[in-house]
């Protein structure tokens, strides 16, 4: 196999991984924003605020996300400038709808994960603030979302690792990450397998490295719970 490309073309595979870290990262903080409110929203008083929510999450994890970034794209018509990342040209006009719909559909699946989270806490916790005088608003940020932040944060992390794997989809609208930064190379060099080998094991180093710091941070947690 013929990695001879490497020493000019290594920046392609530098750059792309710096914006799908981006991707991920923004991604899953705007994705754990919309998680949290949705998963109260499942728990709100107001059945058709319920069903609205249970129904976003049921399209949003009951389609593909290549579909669902197809159609973002196709629909949000966003006038923003493009930026240089190194020899990269990132067109926000394509990255913004990317990060949006990501988060949108990485929102759906937190908020299963922080349901779980809060459902995991005793319900005693909060029969017990309520028999203190607390308001149910004030038991939830208080009381139950403290106590289960703690099962929350490593399935985050989690997330976090899926999204950076996930991001290579948006190649198809043209963002330039790993992935597409690969195939630019692939079509540059007329090398057909050894820039899209070496992206997979750049993926696979990123991936391992977040999933040993994942790991680390929940043994972390499970001593300081201890």
């Amino acid at each position: 196999m013929d990695f001879s490309f490497l020493p000019k073309y290594l920046a392609y595979f530098n750059y792309g991984a710096i914006v799908t870290l981006i991707i991920a990262f923004l991604a899953v903080l705007f994705g754990s924003i919309l998680g949290v409110l949705l998963a109260l929203g499942q728990r709100s008083k107001y059945p058709l605020l319920v069903w609205l929510v249970n129904i976003y999450v049921w399209v949003f994890r009951g389609t593909p996300m290549l579909v669902q970034i197809m159609i973002a794209f196709g629909m949000m018509h966003i006038v923003a400038p493009t930026f240089q990342l190194g020899i990269l040209s990132v067109d926000l006009t394509r990255l913004i709808p990317g990060i949006i719909i990501i988060s949108m559909n990485s929102g759906a699946y937190v908020s299963e994960t922080v349901r779980a989270g809060i459902n995991a806490v005793p319900k005693g916790q909060l029969e017990a603030a309520y028999s203190l005088g607390i308001r149910p608003r004030q038991a939830m940020r208080y009381v139950i979302m403290p106590q289960a932040i703690k099962n929350i944060l490593p399935a985050l992390g989690n997330e976090f690792v899926t999204i950076v794997k996930d991001s290579s989809l948006l190649s198809t609208i043209g963002v330039m990450e790993l992935w597409n930064g690969a195939t630019t190379v692939s079509t540059t060099t007329y090398l057909p397998l050894t820039p899209l080998l070496f992206a997979a094991a750049y993926y696979l180093l990123m991936t391992s490295i977040l999933t040993l710091g994942i790991q680390y941070f929940e043994k972390k947690l499970n001593k300081e719970g201890h």
